[in-house]
């Protein structure tokens, strides 16, 4: 056997070391990329899952393509639909979680969850036209073809369009389809009954824009809500609300007290660029680009065709004019009254699928938006949209009464009870002495209070610091008319008028009316009324509502649309004049031991505007000089008497 003699170690290591060094620069020229981990296209396994997720683009008669999640219950069979059509991203109102479950995904805003899921419900939510994943341009709250829209598609043709794709193409359902949503998507649903799809059998309008310059979004009477300037931004300057609107103080009432007016500030954040911002300031008064958008007169036009309920919040910070507006638009044609739906609850904005048993220091000692969703909301939409579901026992009118915290059920609105009540409207005179009553003031009276008026140091309307307008990370927003009103009641420009203690029960339903009979040495002025329930000096139950000033209604009114609403006029100064104005619908019990108030101011900043209280043709661009101390007058003298028209409920 031949036998081979074996190197040193060492001079493997040399041979070997050299042959790499020779191989390496040809392997680094062979090897141009490192494979991707990640596959061309991924395929999640969900056959656990309780639901089954699609994703279409469902084609609207001018060819642009709306973005629309479908969410069917795995097994679903003849199972109604429930649409929503949102600005608010449909990914992200159906992604609250990562869950096999339909319920935690579902969880949050504009879904009544447990309605949704435990009634079998297909879901589905639509990006409309020119948001998120839809195509198409975007315009806020886009009109009906007609004077504002030239277009031949609107929310109305896409709902139509919609629905018809849906019925067509979901072969789980029954061909019925129902349509809810809150705020701007409460406002589609009113879209979708001007000349709806047969299929449409059910619309529930929760918390609606209306009207965004009565008493809705944008204004109310005329003076301008700056707060909602973020809002406009961050809707319209992308398609996907990447723009954020940012903060320049801890303190929202110093940023607009430093920027000066509203047109100013919008000029500094570049708002103009955004289309609905140059809407805004071109129609500062209530000319006909509002009033041929408001759906309440939109409706009141058209056939009752599919049941609706329409949905209030009592305390709603954003949309608190909406949902009775269309009520009293459409409930005189409801003969059978079988086709106009009304409930009203103790809710901030959107409340009504939130936990409702308390709202900021109120307690209700039920859960409020439970007995909605589930003794309500749920048996309606059965009733409607199900083939087998029993005979639905909803009342037209479902209205919680505060003060007593009970639920009330009523055939029609304001009727305060069914047994024989009626509503009578009865006058809460403001009296010398900061006295409120239902005697008419006396000759010997002191004819007026005053107080002076100073820009440069308007009313907050909550105390400050003031958030900005937000539901997340601990903002107290949504709550805020629940806010006590004491640090209001002891400023030297807000007039306080209260009644003596209560010895009986006082009930009110409906809408208050201010009659104030005021001057101003000014040209322009705001008026602000606010009804207000003064709890006991203690409350035993509750330490800290001891003398709780609880707002029941209050609003405002920009004193140049007195004679026009239209037309913008300066002031007489200095003569008392007559301002009449609505005020939000309320359904409450003032109770012994408690009395009733009445607060009169000049401001509510920043979330409206400073009127300069010098008359200027656009409120959006007064200059420094034109804001002016002014000393306001509210009469109360035999023949100027001023005074709050309560909606009072009488018995037999």
């Amino acid at each position: 056997m031949t036998t081979r003699s074996r190197a040193p170690a060492s001079t493997f290591l040399l041979l070997l070391t050299g042959s790499l060094a020779l191989a390496a620069p040809s392997a680094a020229q062979n090897a141009t990329t490192l494979p991707s981990e990640t596959p061309d296209s991924f395929r999640p396994v969900t056959g656990s899952f309780d639901y089954v997720r699609r994703q279409v683009m469902i084609p609207m008669r001018d060819g642009v393509k709306l973005h629309t999640v479908i969410l069917v219950p795995k097994g679903a069979h003849g199972a109604p639909i429930l649409l929503t059509r949102t600005p608010y991203s449909a990914d992200e109102l159906t992604t609250h979680a990562q869950s096999s479950h339909l319920g935690p995904i579902l969880e949050g805003y504009d879904n009544a969850t447990d309605v949704i899921v435990e009634g079998g419900y297909i879901r589905v939510v639509q990006d409309v036209r020119g948001k998120y994943g839809s195509e198409g341009d975007y315009v806020m709250n886009r009109p009906l073809h007609g004077p504002e829209n030239p277009t031949a598609v609107d929310h109305s043709t896409d709902t139509w369009d919609t629905i018809d794709w849906l019925v067509k193409h979901t072969p789980e359902s029954n061909g019925r389809v129902g349509i809810l949503g809150i705020s701007y998507d409460g406002f589609l649903p009113l879209m979708a009954l001007v000349n709806p799809h047969p299929a449409l059998k059910v619309a529930v309008p929760m918390n609606p824009m209306v009207d965004g310059w009565m008493g809705d979004d944008w204004f109310h009477n005329g003076a301008f809500r700056q707060q909602n300037m973020s809002y406009i931004y961050e809707q319209e300057a992308t398609r996907s609300n990447e723009a954020k609107w940012w903060t320049s103080h801890f303190d929202d009432y110093d940023m607009f007290m430093q920027a000066g007016s509203a047109g100013e500030l919008g000029r500094m954040r570049g708002l103009e660029q955004v289309g609905f911002w140059r809407k805004i300031l071109a129609h500062p008064s209530y000319d006909a680009f509002w009033r041929n958008q408001a759906m309440d007169k939109i409706l009141a036009g058209q056939p009752l065709k599919v049941p609706t309920m329409l949905v209030h919040s009592l305390w709603d910070a954003e949309d608190i004019y909406g949902a009775i507006a269309v009520y009293q638009a459409l409930e005189p044609r409801d003969t059978a009254n079988d086709m106009v739906f009304l409930v009203m609850g103790p809710w901030h904005h959107g409340g009504e699928i939130e936990d409702g048993s308390t709202l900021g220091a109120l307690r209700f000692e039920s859960n409020t938006s439970l007995y909605f969703q589930h003794r309500i909301l749920r048996p309606f939409l059965d009733h409607y949209l199900k083939n087998d579901a029993p005979r639905s026992d909803v009342a037209p009118v479902s209205a919680f009464e505060t003060g007593t915290n009970t639920w009330r059920r009523l055939d029609a609105w304001p009727a305060g009870c069914t047994a024989g009540c009626k509503v009578t409207p009865t006058p809460l005179h403001l009296l010398a002495g900061s006295r409120l009553g239902t005697t008419p003031p006396k000759r010997d009276d002191a004819p007026f209070d005053e107080y002076v008026s100073d820009p440069a140091k308007p009313v907050p309307f909550r105390a400050r610091p003031i958030q900005p307008v937000g539901y997340d990370n601990g903002m107290t927003w949504p709550d805020w008319l629940a806010d006590d009103q004491r640090e209001a009641s002891g400023r030297p420009d807000v007039l306080v008028f209260s009644s003596d203690v209560l010895t009986k029960p006082i009930k009110i339903s409906g809408q208050p009316v201010a009659n104030l009979v005021a001057s101003t040495s000014g040209t322009d002025a705001d008026w602000v009324v606010k009804v207000i329930d003064v709890y006991p000096d203690e409350v035993a139950a509750q330490k800290e509502m001891g003398g709780y000033q609880l707002m029941i209604s209050a609003d405002i009114f920009r004193g140049r649309y007195r004679e026009s609403l239209e037309t913008a006029r300066p002031i007489a100064a200095n003569q008392p004049l007559l301002y009449r104005f609505r005020l939000p619908t309320a359904n409450h019990v003032f109770l012994p031991g408690h009395r009733i108030m009445v607060q009169v101011q000049s401001s509510w900043f920043p979330l409206y505007d400073r009127n300069p209280q010098t008359f200027v043709l656009s409120i959006f661009w007064a200059k420094p000089g034109d804001y002016r101390k002014a000393v306001q007058r509210i009469y109360h003298a035999p023949g100027h008497a001023s005074f709050v028209e309560l909606p009072l409920v009488t018995t037999p």
